[in-house]
């Protein structure tokens, strides 16, 4: 069973920076690749950044340069860390892995950014 925790949301300043945590309950974490998506009101859920086991990470065109994707192996979680965040990153954040066909979902944290 895989089980996905995002944390680290809030609301921020335009130019502001988060660091969004997902921490994640499974076997061979390090094995599979992790991702970020967002999805904003009245919009579909769209990817932001995956990360492979081994480091190798990409990113979507509208974060790239301002957002960084990591993971710490050894403790089952990947990060996101935001950076110059605009209002058009306002959006719900959601971790994401595959296992085979089946896709594993978050529950999501909310990023608002507002002055």
């Amino acid at each position: 069973q895989v089980q996905l925790v995002e944390s680290g949301g809030g609301l921020v300043q335009p130019g502001g920076s988060l660091r969004l945590s997902c921490a994640a309950s499974v076997s061979s974490f390090s094995a599979y690749t992790m991702a970020w998506y967002r999805q904003a009101p009245g919009k579909e859920r769209e990817f932001v950044a995956w990360i492979t086991g081994g480091g190798r990470t990409n990113y979507a065109d509208s974060v790239k340069g301002r957002f960084t994707i990591s993971r710490d192996n050894a403790k089952n979680t990947v990060y996101l860390q935001m950076n110059s965040l605009k209002p058009e990153d306002t959006a719900v954040y959601y971790c994401s892995t595959a296992r085979g066909v089946s896709n594993y979902w978050g529950q999501g944290t909310q990023v608002t950014v507002s002055s």
